[in-house]
């Protein structure tokens, strides 16, 4: 294999394996909120919820109606929590959803 045709390769790997997390699917989990939260500006109340998350967006449904939107990004932890978390500070914003058996957790703007 020549060097043009091997870096010609390297580069269309490249290109595939940025291009592969574009194409995910939207993450959709079914998720308590035991007591009032914040998000953004909106504050949800306790209830049962849809949270959907499309790359860097956050969604939060009640049944077909979005009660909530924000944006976050993308963070690797260390542990691996057991179970799904949504991780809010004392005055009841959401900062962080953690997801069972996975490192990596959803930090929402502020």
């Amino acid at each position: 294999m020549s060097n043009n045709s091997l870096v010609r390769s390297l580069v269309m790997a490249s290109a595939l394996a940025i291009s592969v997390p574009a194409f995910a699917k939207p993450m959709v989990k079914d998720l308590p909120i035991t007591h009032s939260m914040h998000v953004g500006k909106t504050t949800i109340q306790s209830g049962d919820y849809r949270i959907l998350i499309d790359g860097n967006h956050l969604t939060i449904q009640k049944g077909k109606k979005v009660v909530a939107e924000s944006e976050g990004r993308w963070e690797d932890r260390d542990i691996k929590p057991a179970d799904d978390q949504i991780v809010s500070d004392g005055d009841g914003r959401m900062l962080e959803l953690r997801f069972g058996g996975k490192t990596s957790v959803l930090v929402l703007a502020q």
